[in-house]
């Protein structure tokens, strides 16, 4: 019986021959999607493309680009709310 978190159809099975001759069973992780802007949904620039467990092994500083929404937000983006932001906040 697999392990609980292996006891889906999502991940690929793939038979592998041991060196006890035997043939197991190894599951493949999932590729891993590139980070997109939650406005516009293009690909984020400076956010690593890695596996999350790979991610927590990086230093702080370069996980995230360091702006106000950085990871989540694309320059382009960004500086047009903060345009409608100031617009708002002047009428």
């Amino acid at each position: 019986m697999p392990q609980p978190h292996l006891r889906t159809r999502n991940l690929k099975k793939v038979k592998v021959k041991v060196p006890g001759g035997s043939t197991k069973t190894h599951y493949k992780k999932g590729r891993v999607s590139v980070a997109i802007c939650a406005v516009c949904k293009k690909p984020l620039a400076g956010v690593p493309f890695k596996d999350p467990s790979e991610v927590r092994k990086l230093s702080y500083s370069t996980r995230r680009v360091w702006r106000p929404y950085g990871g989540h937000v694309c320059p382009s983006c960004l500086k047009i709310g903060i345009k409608k932001a100031a617009r708002a906040i002047a009428s």
